[in-house]
């Protein structure tokens, strides 16, 4: 038996923080020798952190990713370990994302990427070069100062494995395992029986599966040990990285680590017996067969031994059953640990959250609170960092420490019910009853003499004082009302996050939390600089479906039962008068359903419909309910609200990413924000498309019904060629 014990391990690091993460290193190679391991790999970039993004253009970040390398080749830290070190390496005049593998205090080589993630939330091409010579390995010049303290002058680079006595060894790095053609499978053929893959890959939501079955599959055919390291944790953007590093064997789970956590360092051990690799190849006829006629890898011998003989008291890792969480569980931890990774980092106090009683604002509390549980429960299964930052951030003294979520809610978390005269008391109400139920600082304040003032102060401007729709007023008028009540609650909310830690004698300022889901801003039901407007949104990439569903499940699972009442109401922006003929609805004031959107979202994003495609779609998949003209007339609402606000999405505030139609402007979903709104010639040959199906004349006035709609304008300042506004908004209070 060739026996093998590895690690991998899940770090959160910090883009940029190199002390933090050369901690977090050392950390983790600390544990990983503790364990008896002789292989550790960490994550993809995770000397610099991934995010640096533009940061990675600068001779700074890579010249200090060579200063924290020396410090850790100058230490014993790899001596009796091969580790794999992710870092950016500038080679001639070209960028190269690298894992650097060392052992004993010496470079043994560098590994550039050789397909590069871009696209998505991802841009690496705007950073570094994908490696192309595939036929051996150069020899590269190390830095002089590395080349002066290790005595080494140079080190082989390029595409390649680790020939030791006993195994040899490969990196694949992160997309590398996604492409057609992954990497793997020509050094499988080559005799390579370890992969290691350094890797910096996102949450969203139902994701993780197909990551894990990528694993398998890479195994499953071929046989071989694959190690899988991530970052966990937001790294200073609006990624959060889901850790679940793990070791598969021959096309089988054997050791996994977590998905979501608060710990800055995570290890995952596992042991195993390469002859079993070894076993496994000999029994496929055609990996056989191909290994004879294999395309030759350049590959460094090294002579040194990474196994032990037989020996029983080494045991060996069997297969175990995947761990993956439901959906609900993955909105609750996931922007739970990301919130968590922003208030820790920011040197905020803590989160002011305008509470609504609405289901996206108390989902946003929940996740506050789950935030809180999780603190709670790892500071009492003794992690010691996430207990100093807890006692810094909650201002506790003389030895105490948060032991109870709804106690430490209270100290990090304001909830405010900003109503006006158009709010429910059903609303009120229930905002109060979940803010007890969590635990936080619960203020309920009126806006009227605010909205009053306001209106006065326009009064006395123009001698006109504007009304509702249900009392008379025109369309601007109930959307020129609706819009002041929502940025008022903006400026009203930074306001006091700014000063209640001041009134209550502590030091800091507060994070004000967003509420508006990937839904509304798809449509752009929301008013611009209203309370979608904060510091960061933990929801801002989740569906409103996904969010429903959420809260019935937090009712039961996080105790707050007020959530089901808030559930099973219909979602309202209650910024119009209650009228006995009349109360205000999201749907119907977005002209669709939420169920809708999501479908349009998705068809536009992930399946790239243009109005004509999303049409003919939407023809199968609809039409056993609507006609032809019923579904034009659709798509035609959808991508005429769309487009005129589309300006939004510029200033929305910076959410979690979850959802992979998400259409955040400033990362993941780039397109312009000044559109011809009427798209005449799409929906023209939409027009023509329906006329064939339907049979009939079709009339045509470039926007379908557009002319009849009129523009709509949300007071700040949008674009957009019909309109420049919201349509109507939301203020998501």
């Amino acid at each position: 038996m060739r026996l093998l014990k590895v690690a991998t391990c899940n770090l959160n690091n910090w883009a940029m923080d190199f002390d933090c993460n050369l901690k977090n290193i050392k950390e983790s190679i600390g544990r990983a020798k503790e364990a008896g391991a002789v292989i550790r790999l960490g994550p993809e970039l995770e000397i610099t952190g991934y995010g640096c993004e533009d940061h990675f253009l600068e001779l700074d970040t890579v010249t200090h990713a060579w200063e924290c390398l020396k410090d850790l080749l100058l230490g014993d830290w790899t001596d009796g370990i091969l580790c794999s070190f992710g870092m950016p390496v500038i080679k001639g005049s070209e960028r190269y994302n690298c894992q650097v593998l060392c052992l004993n205090r010496k470079i043994i080589m560098i590994r550039p990427k050789l397909w590069l993630a871009n696209d998505g939330n991802y841009r690496e091409l705007r950073w570094f070069t994908a490696w192309k010579q595939k036929d051996q390995l150069e020899d590269f010049q190390l830095p002089n100062e590395i080349y002066v303290a290790l005595k080494q002058k140079s080190v082989p680079f390029g595409y390649g494995f680790i020939q030791f006595l006993d195994t040899a060894v490969a990196a694949e790095i992160c997309e590398e395992l996604f492409t057609p053609i992954p990497p793997h499978a020509d050094l499988a053929l080559n005799g390579v029986e370890v992969f290691m893959n350094a890797s910096g890959s996102h949450h969203q939501l139902r994701k993780l599966d197909y990551r894990i079955r990528a694993f398998i599959s890479a195994t499953h055919s071929r046989g071989g040990v694959y190690m899988y390291s991530n970052h966990q944790g937001c790294d200073g953007g609006r990624l959060y990285f889901d850790g679940c590093s793990c070791v598969v064997v021959n096309g089988d789970m054997i050791a996994q680590g977590s998905q979501f956590s608060l710990k800055d360092v995570e290890i995952v051990v596992a042991q195993v017996d390469l002859d079993a690799v070894a076993g496994f190849r000999g029994s496929i006829s055609s990996f056989q067969e191909q290994a004879s006629c294999k395309t030759k890898i350049s590959s460094v011998a090294v002579p040194y031994n990474l196994c032990q003989p037989f020996n029983l008291k080494m045991s060996l890792s069997s297969p175990l059953k995947i761990n993956y969480h439901s959906p609900e569980e993955e909105i609750a931890f996931g922007p739970g640990c990301w919130l968590w990774d922003y208030l820790r980092r920011s040197g905020a106090s803590g989160f002011l959250l305008p509470l609504s009683g609405g289901a996206d604002s108390s989902s946003v509390a929940a996740i506050v609170g789950c935030m809180c549980q999780l603190v709670v429960k790892e500071i009492s299964n003794g992690d010691e960092q996430v207990k100093a930052d807890a006692i810094r951030i909650g201002h506790y003294a003389n030895g105490e420490f948060p032991t109870d979520s709804r106690e430490f809610a209270k100290r990090i978390f304001y909830t405010v019910f900003m109503g006006s005269e158009n709010s429910s008391q059903e609303t009120r109400m229930l905002a109060k009853k979940l803010a007890d139920e969590i635990g936080s600082w619960h203020l309920d304040v009126s806006i009227d003499t605010v909205v009053s003032a306001f209106l006065s102060l326009f009064q006395t401007l123009t001698g006109k004082r504007p009304c509702y729709k249900v009392d008379g007023g025109s369309n601007v008028e109930n959307l020129g009302l609706q819009n002041i009540q929502a940025r008022i609650r903006m400026v009203l909310a930074f306001m006091l996050a700014s000063l209640l830690p001041w009134v209550h004698n502590k030091p800091g300022f507060y994070l004000v939390l967003g509420s508006s889901n990937v839904d509304e801003g798809l449509r752009g039901y929301l008013t611009k600089y209203d309370c979608s407007s904060a510091d960061i949104n933990p929801i801002g990439s989740i569906s409103k479906q996904d969010l429903r569903t959420f809260l019935r499940w937090a009712a039961t699972h996080l105790g707050y039962s007020s959530l089901a009442e808030i559930e099973a109401a219909p979602p309202t922006a209650e910024l119009e008068p209650i009228r006995s003929n009349y109360s205000q609805l999201d749907e119907v004031d977005m002209g669709m359903t939420y169920e809708e959107l999501s479908v349009y979202g998705r068809l536009r994003k992930v399946f790239h419909c243009g109005p004509v495609t999303m049409f003919k779609n939407l023809c199968y998949r609809w039409g056993a309910r609507l006609t032809p003209s019923e579904v034009a007339e659709k798509v035609k609402q959808f991508f005429k609200y769309y487009s005129i606000n589309r300006h939004k999405m510029t200033v929305l505030t910076p959410s979690y990413h979850a959802e992979s139609y998400s259409p955040d402007d400033n990362r993941f979903d780039l397109r312009q924000f000044l559109y011809n709104a009427r798209w005449p010639y799409q929906f023209r040959k939409i027009d023509e498309l329906v006329k064939e199906l339907d049979g009939e004349k079709v009339p045509f006035s470039e926007s379908g019904d557009h002319e009849k709609m009129g523009t709509t304008l949300d007071g700040g300042g949008g674009m957009g060629v019909i309109a420049a506004g919201s349509g109507n908004p939301k203020s998501g209070h």
